[in-house]
């Protein structure tokens, strides 16, 4: 197996085929109902310090679980709990789906991937877990990949749907990796379900539920 950095590196690609270009983390229907452009960096910090610490501590306690031979049933409901937007449920799980299709091609004879290709409609979170105990990618690591694939994917969609510098936008990006690295130390240790934050943006979520209705529309999410 190669090293956590190189897997690390692998996961975090952009061009990894779990079809990662048709989401904007929720950019698209933000900037459509009133979020400006020049708050698009608090944008990408507060889904930090929300949805994706909760998709990055589900992720971590999933982790936990596969690798003690333990059911992930009870860290999925956790996640869906915390997660009150069914349109956010829905892209998520359409991701977890993708991720499994590539996880049982780079580890077809793994038992956490196979735990979780069992489970109708798995999270992005809990695939990402399964992924983890996979690649034997370390909890803090794991956490790290949630954060930065949330930034980056804000990143990414912006540059589609504003006219902006692309320089400017690799700036947010690194000034939102001190903030990834925090969360990382903080959500590294669980092992719990019940310890899994329950750190909403009700505002995202509105605007996640509009997006979903919408038929005129860049990004499924």
């Amino acid at each position: 197996m190669a090293s956590a950095e190189l897997l690390l590196m692998l996961l975090a690609d952009a061009r990894l085929p779990v079809a990662g270009h048709t989401q904007s983390a929720g950019l698209e229907p933000a900037l459509r109902l009133g979020l400006a452009p020049d708050e698009v960096e608090q944008y990408v910090a507060t889904r930090l310090s929300t949805i994706a610490r909760v998709e990055a501590a589900t992720a971590v306690v999933a982790r936990h679980h596969l690798r003690a031979g333990l059911s992930t049933s009870v860290v999925e409901a956790a996640w869906a709990a915390r997660t009150p937007s069914p349109a956010m449920r829905r892209t998520s799980r359409a991701q977890g789906r993708a991720l499994l299709r590539l996880a049982r091609t780079l580890w077809p004879d793994d038992a956490a991937v196979a735990t979780v290709s069992g489970v109708p409609r798995a999270s992005r979170a809990v695939a990402l877990g399964a992924v983890a105990a996979a690649g034997d990618l370390p909890a803090r690591e794991l956490a790290r990949l949630v954060g930065y694939d949330d930034v980056q994917t804000v990143a990414s969609a912006a540059l589609k749907l504003l006219p902006l510098d692309p320089s400017d936008v690799a700036a947010w990006v690194l000034r939102a990796l001190p903030a990834i690295d925090v969360m990382s130390a903080d959500l590294a240790h669980l092992a719990l379900a019940e310890d899994i934050p329950a750190s909403g943006a009700p505002q995202i979520e509105a605007w996640a539920e509009a997006h979903a209705r919408t038929t005129r529309r860049l990004f499924s999410a």
